[in-house]
C-alpha cells in the first residue's frame, strides 16, 4: 500500500506529494514540526504536542494554518489512511511560500502544512537489555533551542558523530560544561540519592513531550525530579543515565564517553521508568 501524505489540503500519494521551490521552509528552514507517537490509532499526549506547536508558531511569528480541531482532524485521518496502529505522525509547517528574501513576506502569505506517517517497530529488546552508549560533542546550536523548528544542521552532525563512533546519541554540552540534550533526546541522569536529574525547560533544551509526561509519572509515584543543569563530569559519574523521545521513550544509558555507569548495564531505577511510561502508553490506547 502506498502511504498518503497530507499537503496543503490534499491527500496525495508519497509519489505525488511535493512541495513548492519557494517555500520558506525549503530555503530558510523557516517552520517549525512535531512528532507525535501513535497507539491504537490514538495520538499519544496530542494536546501537549498541539500546545508546543502553538507556541513554536508564535515565537516565530508563523499563523496556525488552521484550527486546532481541524488540525485534529487532518493528523487523525492521515494516520487513518496510513493503517498506523503503532508508529508516528509527523507535521510541518513553514511560513508559506514567497519570493526569495530574508525578511517575512509582507503581506503575509498563507503557512504551509505537511503531515506524513508511518508504521514504526519498537526498541530493539537488546537495546533495553544491555543499553546505549553516547557520545559527548561541542553544542553549536542556536539560542532559542525550546523551538521546535527544522532547522536541524547542527542535530544532524552531533548524530552523525555518534554513528560514525558506534554510539546511539550524542550528549550536547554547553560552554560551561553542562549537557544540555541529546541530538534528538533529552538527557537523565539518576544520582545517588535516587533523585531524576534532567535540564529545566530554558532555552538550551527543547521540552519534550516524554520528558515532560515521565516527570509528571515520576512524581505521581513520589520519586524526586530535579530540573537543574547537571555538568558531563556529574553525568559520568551518575548512579543511571538515560535519554527520553517520542521514538525511543526511555532508554538506558551505560556509557559515556569512555566512562561505564554503575556495573555497565541498564539501571533498576531505569528500568522501572521504562516501565511505567509503557504502562502510560498502553492505557491511552487501550
Amino acid at each position: 500500500m502506498s502511504r498518503i501524505a497530507y499537503v496543503n489540503g490534499r491527500y496525495l500519494p508519497h509519489g505525488a506529494a511535493t512541495v513548492h521551490i519557494e517555500d520558506r521552509g525549503y530555503q530558510f528552514a523557516d517552520g517549525v514540526y512535531e512528532v507525535i507517537a501513535v497507539r491504537g490509532g490514538g495520538l499519544i499526549d496530542g494536546e501537549w504536542h498541539m500546545e508546543r506547536l502553538q507556541r513554536s508558531l508564535s515565537e516565530l511569528q508563523i499563523a496556525m494554518p488552521m484550527s486546532a480541531a481541524a488540525l485534529y482532524v487532518v493528523l487523525r485521518e492521515t494516520v487513518r489512511r496510513n493503517r498506523v496502529s503503532t508508529g508516528i505522525v509527523y507535521l510541518q509547517v513553514s511560513r508559506g511560500v514567497a519570493r526569495r528574501d530574508h525578511p517575512f513576506p509582507n503581506p503575509a502569505v498563507r503557512p504551509a502544512l505537511v503531515v506524513t506517517a508511518r508504521r514504526t517497530v519498537p526498541v530493539a529488546a537488546k537495546i533495553i537489555d544491555e543499553g546505549i552508549s553516547v557520545i559527548s560533542q561541542p553544542d553549536i546550536r542556536w539560542q532559542r533551542c525550546d523551538i521546535k523548528a527544522i532547522a536541524l544542521l547542527p542535530n544532524v552532525l552531533v548524530k552523525q558523530a555518534a554513528r560514525s563512533q558506534g554510539a546511539f546519541e550524542a550528549w550536547q554540552v554547553d560552554s560551561a560544561g553542562f549537557v544540555t540534550e541529546g541530538g534528538s533526546t533529552n538527557a537523565w541522569i539518576i544520582n545517588n540519592e535516587g533523585a531524576l536529574v534532567t535540564r529545566p525547560p530554558e532555552n538550551a533544551i527543547l521540552n519534550g513531550i516524554t520528558r515532560r509526561r515521565l516527570i509528571a509519572l515520576a512524581k505521581s509515584q513520589g520519586i524526586k525530579v530535579e530540573e537543574r543543569a547537571f555538568s558531563l563530569a556529574e553525568a559520568k559519574s551518575a548512579r543511571e543515565a538515560f535519554l527520553t523521545s517520542t521514538t525511543a521513550f526511555v532508554t538506558p544509558v551505560v556509557q559515556i564517553d569512555d566512562s561505564t555507569l554503575g556495573n555497565g548495564r541498564p539501571g533498576s531505577q531505569t528500568l522501572e521508568l521504562r516501565r511505567l511510561y509503557a504502562d502510560f502508553m498502553a492505557e491511552m490506547a487501550s
